[in-house]
């Protein structure tokens, strides 16, 4: 495997995945993560340059989406806090506590990802069977852990971790005993990577404000969640073993997952954030005249680009395709790409006022962000490798992690007094 080619590749899969989960900050909860996992799933595929996946390009992303996305039902507010504190239990408590929430996202949405990829006639992935199972699993440990033993992560706050625990256990059991190992190290490094990248940037989010420096440094720590786990799952992915898959798809295969990527899942993230309440507040603050009547174009103007958006990719993809079995090729599944992670960010614009005021310099370098993938993704081919299931290394990874967690959980209680904001787990 060339490194300096693996190496752009994870670059660009960690610059797509961290942007989109940056702008996932505007609109948060399970929409706005399917939408940014689900881009981060197209770089990945993109950079890969396996013209066999590109058929199943929809169906691949929109696993992804919805698994990355369940990681949206848990709230992380208060343990963001104990990042805050002053002294090493609580910050070490919240450090760790946010490597299992970002390790949750990247596990169930790298799972479900690499198992769509792994899905083949010889080795069928049961969707049915696995869907109750992790139901299943979610009801069981949430039930004993949380109603029954009080294992409580952010109390007063919900703490439907428990639920995506249960979730990522049953997933890993059916990918064991189906021995879709190559979807298991996709979940396992995803996993790590989100895990890692949320507590890390917690870590960067606390240092910047300490700098002074006038930043959305919230932001920086949700794209250092998405940069890494990025990098996870596409590390994951090129270091597997993959069977050949056909370079075609069944037409009545194609229009449930692509109207779920374009038109349900923005459809409800428009409805969940461009509330008119939400959207005068906003704008109040960074122009003056009819904000009413602003705030209503804006909510329309954003109905309409879905509707419009979502129109073409369906005429596209599926309605001037005739045949029984449907292909794609390189530049389709790029043009997809660059549609879909540009509306993305033409959201991000519309809610925040970006538009039309520079207060929130953090949007415009995801468009910077944007023209560098853009830039890098054609000259991307990293090769794939076998690199197995090695436990006792990925004990170790794990092992070296938890120690730097603690060296920068050190360094940040040294590093300040109380700051706004702080929580206590412990006293």
């Amino acid at each position: 495997m060339n490194l300096k080619s693996l190496f752009t590749s994870l670059l660009v899969a960690g610059m797509s995945m961290g942007t989109a989960w940056a702008i996932r900050g505007q609109f948060g909860h399970e929409q706005g993560a399917a939408w940014a996992g689900a881009i981060g799933a197209l770089s990945v595929l993109l950079v890969a340059k396996r013209s066999d996946w590109y058929a199943r390009m929809f169906k691949a992303t929109l696993a992804a989406a919805i698994g990355w996305g369940i990681g949206g039902i848990m709230s992380y507010g208060i343990v963001v806090g104990y990042g805050r504190g002053i002294d090493f239990v609580n910050v070490y408590y919240g450090l760790m506590m946010l490597f299992i929430i970002g390790g949750l996202y990247g596990f169930i949405g790298g799972g479900l990802f690499g198992l769509a990829l792994a899905d083949s006639p010889k080795k069928r992935v049961s969707w049915p069977h696995l869907i109750v199972e992790m139901v299943v699993g979610a009801i069981v440990v949430y039930f004993f852990l949380i109603e029954e033993w009080g294992w409580l992560m952010t109390p007063p706050r919900s703490e439907m971790w428990a639920a995506c625990l249960g979730m990522a256990v049953a997933l890993t059991w059916y990918l064991y005993r189906n021995k879709q190992y190559s979807a298991l190290r996709v979940a396992v490094f995803a996993g790590l990577g989100g895990g890692f990248g949320f507590a890390f940037g917690n870590f960067l989010q606390v240092m910047g404000g300490l700098s002074g420096i006038k930043f959305n440094f919230w932001n920086v720590m949700e794209y250092t969640l998405g940069f890494f786990g990025g990098i996870g799952m596409a590390y994951g992915t090129f270091t597997s073993s993959w069977e050949p898959a056909e370079n075609r798809e069944k037409r009545a295969n194609i229009w449930f997952p692509l109207l779920m990527l374009v038109l349900f899942i923005p459809f409800v993230v428009w409805d969940q954030t461009f509330e008119i309440k939400k959207l005068e507040e906003n704008f109040i603050k960074i122009t003056t005249g009819d904000i009413p009547a602003l705030a209503q174009t804006v909510r329309w103007v954003a109905l309409l680009a879905v509707l419009l958006t979502s129109a073409i990719w369906f005429v596209k993809y599926y309605q001037t395709r005739k045949s029984e079995w449907v292909s794609y090729d390189y530049n389709d599944v790029r043009t997809f790409f660059l549609g879909h992670f540009g509306l993305y960010i033409a959201y991000s614009f519309l809610i925040t006022g970006a538009f039309m005021s520079t207060y929130r310099i953090e949007q415009y370098l995801y468009v910077v962000n944007l023209l560098v993938v853009t830039l890098l993704i054609g000259k991307t081919k990293p090769g794939f490798s076998n690199r197995g299931m090695y436990a006792g290394k990925w004990a170790m990874g794990f092992a070296l992690v938890l120690a730097f967690i603690a060296v920068i959980a050190l360094v940040a209680i040294h590093s300040h007094g109380e700051l706004k904001g702080m929580n206590r787990r412990f006293e």
